[in-house]
């Protein structure tokens, strides 16, 4: 197949998912044992800036996490110092939840 018609590497960059432009950040402990970890959500990145912001922000907090589906997930109650974090780097931030 000639390159011009080739679609693979349009297919191998998946679109980064739109929101309403707020990034929500909450504490869940659900499923989890009791142990709580700081949801990230609403992060319009494509997925290697948010693998990038993802270790920056754990970094930051002094602890461990993962992506799922789009949502940074660190392990412990950092609401705080996330949401100034993420204000700083120039992210319209809410903090979601009670």
């Amino acid at each position: 197949m000639p390159p011009d018609q080739c679609s693979c590497s349009a297919r191998s960059q998946a679109a980064a998912p739109q929101g309403d432009g707020i990034v929500r950040i909450g504490r869940e402990t659900k499923g989890r044992k009791g142990t709580g970890v700081t949801l990230v959500r609403g992060l319009a990145l494509a997925p290697e800036k948010l693998k990038e912001l993802s270790s920056q922000l754990k970094q930051k907090c002094g602890s461990g996490g993962t992506i799922k589906d789009g949502v940074i997930e660190i392990q412990g109650d950092h609401r705080q110092l996330l949401l100034g974090e993420l204000a700083r780097q120039g992210f319209k931030v809410k903090l979601a939840g009670g």
